[in-house]
């Protein structure tokens, strides 16, 4: 949003949807606008569909516009809706720069980042990126949403995979553009394989990485020299237990250091348990930081032990962050 027009505790509505809609949707949420978007659901791409399930935006077909402050009927960057055949059109191979967003707010994300979105001719982005940054990118850039829903709708890592290379061996300067880093957990290494084996050059602009930035804003330094001297992050996207597991869940009980869950309200539950049954106590502090960076963002604190059902009671879901370690008592902030 332009820096000299607030649409703080505004209500606007959105009549259509264009490739470009989800940063402005985006930054009509940083700047406390309150949006509806009068399409039906089917129609939405990945991220603003998720920004609807969240419960984030709102969705009417049948809203009536002159109940909103603000209207906007159209892109009100003026921007064109770019087809797959846009681009330089050189046969020359392009590149593909793999840039970590850090968290939703794009205050963030770093001088390089904006940079790599202002010379983007295509940009490949999830969910959880800034997607209010993508005001910086051109004119005639095209935007291709890739967001995966937790156990919803999701592009495949593979499908991901050949946009980059496609795009890139049509000469284009790509960007795949994630929240967080790209390499924590981001599938950031597959992809930079996937271009690297047809000799596409790949550059990486690291990003914060939610494992630290999430507690951070919240209060909570992930080590503290009187409490604890490092700290474990892991995926729990697959509970303890399940085939697919590779963690020694004994091994980080036992490690006294704090445990940073990513990808684990789902499982929060079974994680808990675990790790009491492995030697934790149950009396452990324990965090959830959901929507870290944005306005939405909200910090429940419990014993391990409950943990999860005062998540669930607090209506806590993905994307979250868990703190588990005497550190989660913390708030430095308050």
């Amino acid at each position: 949003m332009s820096p000299e027009l607030s649409f703080a505790g505004l209500s606007v509505l959105l009549v259509r949807v264009h490739p470009h809609t989800v940063a402005t949707v985006r930054a009509l949420l940083d700047d406390g606008a309150r949006v509806t978007m009068a399409v039906p659901a089917g129609t939405l791409p990945t991220s603003l569909r998720d920004l609807a399930e969240r419960g984030l935006v709102a969705l009417d077909a049948q809203a009536d516009p002159a109940a909103f402050d603000v209207v906007l009927r159209g892109d009100p960057s003026g921007r064109p809706a770019p087809t797959a055949a846009d681009g330089p059109g050189s046969r020359t191979v392009g590149t593909v720069t793999l840039l970590g967003g850090g968290l939703g707010d794009p205050s963030l994300l770093t001088v390089a980042g904006i940079e790599a979105i202002r010379v983007a001719d295509v940009i490949v982005h999830d969910r959880l990126a800034p997607l209010s940054a993508l005001r910086h990118a051109r004119a005639d850039v095209e935007v291709v949403d890739v967001g995966k829903i937790p156990r919803g709708e999701f592009t495949p890592q593979e499908r991901i995979n050949e946009l980059l290379v496609e795009h890139a061996l049509a000469g284009r300067n790509v960007l795949r553009f994630k929240g967080g880093d790209n390499f924590v957990f981001g599938r950031g290494g597959e992809e930079a394989e996937a271009c690297a084996a047809r000799g596409i050059p790949v550059a990486v602009i690291p990003g914060i990485s939610s494992s630290i930035a999430a507690p951070a804003l919240a209060g909570i330094p992930v080590t503290h020299r009187t409490l604890v001297q490092g700290f474990t992050v892991v995926s729990a996207h697959v509970p303890p237990g399940d085939p697919r597991s590779t963690l020694d869940w004994g091994a980080i009980a036992r490690s006294r250091t704090t445990v940073v869950v990513l990808m684990g309200v789902a499982t929060l539950g079974a994680v808990a348990a675990t790790l009491v049954g492995e030697g934790l106590a149950p009396t452990t502090p324990a965090a959830v930081v959901a929507d870290a960076g944005l306005p939405s963002m909200r910090t429940v604190r419990a014993p391990l032990s409950q943990i999860d059902a005062v998540a669930r009671a607090e209506g806590l879901g993905a994307p979250a962050v868990v703190v588990i370690g005497d550190v989660a008592a913390l708030d430095v902030l308050a």
